[in-house]
């Protein structure tokens, strides 16, 4: 199974939107992110989202320009940003018959799925950015037998969707 991780763009501040929508500079940055993974060919058999909507807004973006239905992305309190790591891989334990899911969240939730899938002694760092992309692959959705197989920066992502 591959997991590919993904923190939101770029929200508004709370107090300029209670609800944290994407800004624009974050619409862009989640465009290019999925141009550069389009052109990388990769493709997903499952999109989830936390609730929050800087997430789903991320999702939505991820899935129209993917072809994904926008129906089929899954919203789940799993990956709201504080809850433990071993809840989500629990919860995505129940879609054992996916080869690829994508992950729209927020740190610290998102670090610590992907230390807790990739290690078995201590915390690992994983340095996220607004629209990067973490792929980890595994062979069981359990902790400490994942694979990292890369960390995409926005900024790298940006590059790749722009090559020809």
């Amino acid at each position: 199974m591959e997991i590919y991780l993904m923190q939101h763009g770029e929200a508004y501040a709370k107090d300029k939107d209670p609800e944290r929508s994407l800004t624009l500079k974050g619409e862009e940055q989640i465009h290019h992110s999925v141009q550069a993974l389009k052109k990388m060919d990769i493709k997903f058999d499952l999109i989830i989202s936390s609730p929050k909507k800087r997430a789903r807004q991320t999702a939505e973006i991820v899935a129209a320009e993917m072809g994904y239905s926008q129906d089929g992305i899954e919203v789940t309190e799993t990956l709201e940003p504080t809850v433990p790591a071993k809840d989500t891989l629990s919860y995505l334990a129940t879609h054992g018959d996916k080869n690829r899911i994508f992950i729209a969240g927020h740190l610290p939730s998102l670090g610590e799925i992907a230390s807790t899938l990739v290690c078995d002694r201590s915390h690992v760092s994983f340095h996220f950015e607004m629209g990067g992309v973490v792929r980890i692959d595994v062979e069981e959705l359990k902790a400490h037998n994942g694979d990292l197989c890369w960390l995409l920066t926005p900024g790298q992502l940006t590059m790749l969707s722009k090559e020809n």
